[in-house]
């Protein structure tokens, strides 16, 4: 790990969350620096990796961050929702699935990128050929459309307060400037910088997050996998919740309403089992060496279907 510029967050979780697929085709949505994907490439030598970004920086680190590796690796550009269909409808047999949601630590250390507190612009595009950045979100969304974002993203309690706030001192031209607006409306006493929630619900407005986890999960669903482990890593309590929920529904085998005298669906509906009751969260020496590991979580989920 020490040859690349970051360290992956959960790597022992992840790692272990692939026991048992020693080979085949493992799917890494969200590529980044080629972290996860390296590890798995190391630890599993029989397998083929498939790396997705839609970010063309990372694709240019990690294309020859994982040279070595040859035929193994095969790296495509775009959101890992329309990947991962099109790899499906290719027929593309996926024995495992990653997916580390958010920003990633090459988007985070570029300051020319509009994601770091300090930055001298506002952009946090994860893709710099989409159309939406965070200046249009901040300099032209309403007060109502504003006050949207910050309660279902960021969900903060003072939102109307915070709209208000950035609407008064608007137009910005930097991420510095807006989190000097914001801080002091933050929350106090906490790890977290007083700015943070802010910025995350303006940066998953502008990259459709929520949406693209979405259909990433519904991508899965339809997918005709019999076998297959999907693992996915998020950040905070919106994309947890939302794959938690998901995963619930994938093991339930009747789908028959809750009011319902007895079973009339055939239960016969479920895609396979929860492997983490719990989310897998960092050990204490990796939360010391890495502190954006802080928040991360991983759920597993085991593909298995009757044909």
């Amino acid at each position: 790990m020490s040859e690349t510029p970051h360290i992956p967050v959960l790597y022992r979780e992840t790692i272990a969350a692939y026991d048992g697929i020693e080979e085949g085709v493992i799917v890494d949505c969200t590529m980044g620096y080629g972290g996860h994907s390296s590890l798995l490439l190391e630890a599993k030598e029989k397998i083929t990796l498939i790396g997705i970004d839609q970010d063309q920086t990372a694709i240019d680190f990690s294309t020859k961050r994982l040279a070595p590796f040859g035929d193994r690796v095969r790296i495509e550009k775009g959101r890992f929702s329309d990947v991962v269909a099109k790899l499906i409808e290719e027929g593309v047999a996926i024995d495992g699935l990653l997916a580390d949601i958010g920003v990633s630590s090459l988007q985070l250390d570029q300051k020319d990128r509009g994601f770091s507190y300090e930055s001298e612009t506002l952009d946090m595009r994860m893709n710099q050929e989409a159309p939406l950045s965070a200046a249009e979100v901040v300099n032209s969304y309403s007060q109502h459309e504003l006050e949207r974002i910050l309660r279902e993203y960021g969900e903060i309690r003072n939102a109307a307060q915070i709209a208000t706030a950035i609407i008064k001192n608007r137009p910005f031209s930097s991420a510095k400037a807006l989190s000097d607006v914001v801080k002091p409306f933050g929350p106090r006493g906490k790890k977290i910088h007083p700015a943070t929630l802010v910025m995350q619900a303006i940066r998953i407005e502008v990259n459709d997050e929520l949406g693209e986890l979405s259909r990433l999960l519904d991508a899965i669903e339809k997918a005709d996998l019999t076998k297959a482990r999907i693992g996915i890593i998020s950040f905070h309590s919106l994309e947890d919740r939302m794959v938690k929920q998901r995963f619930a529904a994938w093991a339930k085998s009747c789908i028959c309403p809750a009011e319902a005298m007895r079973c009339t669906c055939g239960n016969d509906h479920s895609l396979g089992k929860v492997i983490t009751k719990k989310p897998l969260s960092a050990q204490a020496d990796e939360l010391k060496a890495n502190v954006r590991s802080r928040s991360a979580k991983l759920r597993v989920f085991e593909v298995r279907r009757e044909k």
